[in-house]
């Protein structure tokens, strides 16, 4: 298939963005979207011209690191998929697909399509466990959690921190992913989310 990719390049921060767009031809419909990127950057290597800056590190839909912008949809137009697992059978032969950042104030762009996460990121750390030194680590099944919370628990920690919540928020608010958080955080033992609130308001 062939596709048109419109994305955006920006060399940083402080330096006014553009769309720029790029042909792809005779691209594998079973393909994953960061595959096609990858492809794109070997093209630009090759015709000596820097290569698209974007975020990717397990591929595998777990840790969201790899989260954009598709055709103003967080992570592309497929339900609950993360971008590194979009494949390009969801988009039609000749599409036009814009690519572009996570759009908030939460997140500045650092280069092209990479945002900096670090404002979410300590929402997640100002929850988790601490680390004293006790002595040997517990057995696991030592911490009684009732079946109930373990369960609800598991269903808040579905949330994987990409931020599209973020992203997608006409208002780029962090309430829904701090909200997500807390719900999994307060499920868990000795972890406080009135610690969280406390500390980051």
């Amino acid at each position: 298939m062939n596709l048109t990719l419109r994305i955006w390049r920006q060399p940083d921060n402080a330096t006014p963005g553009r769309m720029v767009s790029y042909q792809m031809e005779d691209l594998d419909p079973e393909m994953s979207f960061l595959e096609m990127l990858d492809i794109l950057n070997e093209q630009l290597v090759r015709a000596d011209q820097d290569p698209v800056a974007f975020d990717s590190d397990c591929r595998e839909g777990i840790c969201g690191a790899c989260g954009l912008v598709i055709n103003g949809i967080a992570h592309g137009p497929q339900a609950l998929t993360t971008t590194c697992q979009l494949y390009l059978r969801a988009f039609s032969d000749d599409d036009v697909i814009d690519v572009e950042p996570w759009r908030a104030g939460s997140f500045p762009i650092i280069k092209d399509l990479v945002v900096d996460r670090s404002a979410l990121d300590r929402i997640i750390e100002a929850g988790g466990f601490i680390s004293v030194n006790t002595g040997a680590a517990p057995e696991a099944h030592s911490i009684a959690v009732p079946t109930r919370d373990a369960e609800a628990a598991f269903e808040a920690a579905a949330c994987i921190g990409c931020g599209a919540c973020v992203a997608a928020c006409p208002n780029g608010s962090a309430a829904l992913f701090l909200g997500a958080k807390l719900a999994h955080l307060g499920h868990l033992p000795r972890v406080s989310p009135n610690a969280v609130i406390a500390r980051w308001g």
